[in-house]
């Protein structure tokens, strides 16, 4: 999910570049009008995955997530653990007429199908519980990048920041690249937060 939103804001800044180009210049040439508009353009990349992986508060979220995932996944298997272990020892029960009426046996089936339920119920709302916290944390780190490269590009004047995510741009001079710049500058605001 995160990737195509990324893709899509990097499209839609190549459409707009394009598009303006186009506005701004006669029909008549339009490869030689727009690369001659498009020079007084200042732009630059960041390569977003090089960002995500060196940003400390980008790894310190990522941590807390995987552990709140794990701790998640571990808490699910034991309940998992103990209904496999009661619906087990009710098919033992069974074999060995161990319950002393029908109604007793029925009661007890309830019992573990109102627990697998609860398990289903339990799965259901921490699945949700680390989705929705997973989104919120992508909020924070987008608003967190958004804010530094405003505060960044008022003393660099880019026209144009664009993100690159896998293999998105097909060809950018690797002197455009700001990633090194702005991962340090978001790193060192980090850890002045601290």
């Amino acid at each position: 999910m995160k990737r195509i939103v990324k893709l899509g804001f990097a499209a839609i800044a190549a459409l707009l570049l394009f598009t303006q180009c186009n506005k701004e210049q006669p029909q008549a040439q339009p490869a030689q009008a727009c690369s001659e508009g498009a020079k007084g353009i200042k732009i630059a990349f960041v390569d977003i995955d090089s960002l995500l992986a060196n940003y400390e508060f980008s790894v310190a979220m990522n941590k807390e997530m995987l552990r709140k995932s794990e701790n998640m996944r571990l808490t699910l298997i034991e309940k998992e653990r103990d209904l496999q272990q009661d619906f087990e020892d009710f098919q033992r029960k069974i074999e060995n007429n161990v319950f002393a009426t029908q109604a007793r046996a029925e009661e007890e089936q309830n019992r573990i199908l109102k627990k697998r339920e609860s398990y289903e119920k339990l799965s259901e709302r921490l699945a949700s519980e680390l989705a929705a916290e997973t989104q919120k944390n992508n909020i924070i780190l987008h608003d967190s990048i958004d804010s530094f490269l405003k505060e960044y590009n008022a003393t660099q004047g880019y026209d144009l920041i664009i993100s690159r995510v896998g293999d998105n741009l097909l060809y950018a001079n690797e002197a455009l690249d700001i990633t090194n710049e702005v991962i340090k500058g978001l790193n060192d605001r980090y850890t002045e937060e601290k």
